[in-house]
């Protein structure tokens, strides 16, 4: 645990990595809303209707717990990447069983990494924009903590946050994609990115509506 209660990713890493089962799915629960985040984004383009952001990050995870001791880092930030890197060798499947029905496709699992690796820098930024993190929070990867804060706020506070930071869309963009007039939109991207900070900055109300 770090000195605030929290618990210490990196404590976890050297104990799961030391055979520790009960810590390896302690490690892993902590991950599981930022994982569910990435998951979302890449459904939403490729795999809408099909299948469900929870049931990948479940498989995700149990892929990570039998294969944790080819897991070689010692850091937070390089068990995220190896994360990563599992949940895109699962989405690949899942794409190829809808859409190809071949074998494993080596450029295709790159090219998911790569959106994940971009989805993940994207969150991480969110964390500068006028936010403080609280004080237990400044050792933790800040893609986690916004990743996990933006799993919280309503759907549309949330989607308007991801079409504006993560994919980089204009505001008319997003007022087409969200069916919304553009003076709603910019209120509407104010207020979920308000409420976003107040979270990351410990705030326990929530986001209001």
């Amino acid at each position: 645990m770090t000195d605030s209660g929290a618990p210490d990713p990196e404590r976890l890493l050297r104990l799961s990595r030391e055979g520790d089962a009960a810590a390896a799915g302690q490690l892993l629960d902590m991950y599981r809303g930022y994982l569910k985040f990435l998951a979302r984004l890449q459904i939403d383009e490729r795999l809408r209707g099909k299948v469900d952001a929870s049931d990948i990050v479940q498989e995700t995870c149990l892929q990570a717990h039998r294969a944790f001791g080819q897991f070689r880092g010692a850091t937070e930030a390089e068990f995220l990447a190896w994360l990563r890197r599992i949940l895109a060798s699962r989405l690949t499947d899942l794409l190829r069983r809808y859409y190809t029905n071949q074998g494993r496709d080596v450029r295709l699992e790159r090219s998911l990494t790569d959106d994940l690796d971009r989805s993940s820098h994207g969150v991480e930024a969110l964390a500068g924009s006028g936010s403080t993190p609280s004080a237990n929070a400044i050792r933790r990867e800040q893609a986690v903590l916004v990743a996990d804060a933006l799993e919280q706020l309503p759907d549309h506070y949330r989607e308007v946050v991801v079409l504006r930071h993560v994919q980089q869309l204009t505001f008319p963009q997003i007022a087409e994609r969200m069916g919304r007039p553009l003076d709603s939109v910019k209120h509407l991207w104010a207020r979920a990115l308000a409420a976003l900070h107040r979270m990351l900055k410990g705030n326990v109300d929530g986001p209001h509506r």
